[in-house]
């Protein structure tokens, strides 16, 4: 028998390309165009004289941080959970809430790490399809299961619904994990954090990645009852203790505390959005009503793989997912007004041609 028998084997998630040339624009995995809070640029100029504070081990709880986030989010500090960025929150809640013979479930149409993590924890799942205009059928998750993930907005989609349509589904799961995965809230969603205070079954899930354009140092947050976060937490210190690294616990602390920088980079990313779509309705583009960062657009004649390989060559990178039902639409994400402006030109002289 080979040692390959006994390995397990599991489809990986796949994320958006990182291309390795120059003089692009990358508008395929969502990230921030503008910079961290300027604090935060300040700070990494300062650490480059404290080098030596790296010889020395991060702090396991990450207390500073945790206190800083408790303050922002007005919890308390036994509500949070840090980890390296969102993934490894949502990773370290399938391992710790997931282990009923009961499926998890999600959507058809979401983050496709959550089938990965379930392959890889071997933990029973059901895809919950979309309806035919992207929207999750709340009524899909009014049965039994052994636990569920909602990420609002959706992704790719760009979807959003309220936190009352939200608590629906919370109020008929109480002897289930609720993971309500708000990754894009910050760009026009309604939080469900209040509902952690009702309900000791959810755990809200935050990054730093999107809205805090802090993609680079992976810091995720997930909030929830005491009990949910306690249980978490052992299970994070039963695998590794020392998980963010001594720089990005002060920078992230330090990008909370410019409320003012971050509300302006979101204003302006929302600003840009509109615009977009606008341009990209003149186009001949349909879009789902985004409240994230990006847009889910389709031509009305023009294949999304052609596109897509088009602006390639032209130094403009979207995303493309050649997946049953969303293998005609481009996922695209906002970048700076400039950017924006070079991908509308790149299409309308492609198109129109």
């Amino acid at each position: 028998m080979s040692w390959e028998s006994n390995v397990r084997k599991v489809v990986p998630y796949v994320p958006g390309e990182q291309p390795k040339v120059a003089n692009i624009i990358k508008l395929n995995t969502n990230e921030n165009p503008y910079p961290p809070a300027p604090g935060v640029t300040e700070a990494m100029e300062r650490y480059t004289k404290r080098s030596e504070e790296l010889r020395l081990y991060p702090s396991p709880t990450v207390e500073n941080l945790v206190q800083d986030l408790a303050e922002y989010y007005k919890l308390s500090e036994e509500q949070i959970f840090v980890g390296v960025g969102s993934d490894d929150v949502l990773a370290t809640a399938f391992l710790t809430f997931f282990n009923s013979k009961k499926p998890v479930l999600f959507p058809d149409i979401t983050y496709s790490f959550y089938e990965v993590w379930a392959q890889l924890y071997n933990i029973p799942y059901e895809k919950k399809a979309l309806d035919a205009d992207f929207k999750i059928s709340k009524e899909d998750y009014f049965g039994e299961n052994g636990g569920i993930v909602i990420t609002n907005p959706n992704a790719p989609t760009g979807i959003a619904e309220s936190r009352e349509w939200v608590e629906e589904i919370i109020k008929a799961n109480q002897d289930s994990v609720v993971i309500v995965d708000e990754a894009y809230v910050d760009f026009g969603g309604e939080t469900c954090l209040p509902l952690i205070e009702k309900y000791d079954n959810v755990l809200v899930v935050h990054t730093f990645s999107k809205s805090r354009s802090l993609a680079g140092l992976r810091v995720g947050v997930g909030m929830g009852s005491k009990k949910l976060i306690k249980y978490l937490n052992d299970v994070k210190f039963s695998i590794n203790s020392y998980t963010i690294n001594r720089p990005t616990l002060e920078y992230a602390s330090l990008s909370l505390k410019d409320e003012c920088y971050f509300k302006e980079c979101v204003d302006k990313i929302c600003a840009t959005r509109a615009w977009t779509m606008e341009e990209l309705s003149k186009l001949g583009f349909s879009m789902t009503d985004s409240k994230t960062n990006f847009l889910f657009a389709k031509h009305a004649t023009v294949p999304a793989e052609e596109l897509f390989e088009m602006l390639k060559t032209k130094g403009v990178y979207v995303r493309y997912f050649k997946a049953p039902r969303i293998n005609e639409y481009l996922r695209i994400t906002i970048g700076t007004d400039e950017e924006m402006q070079v991908l509308v030109r790149e299409l309308s002289a492609y198109l129109n041609q």
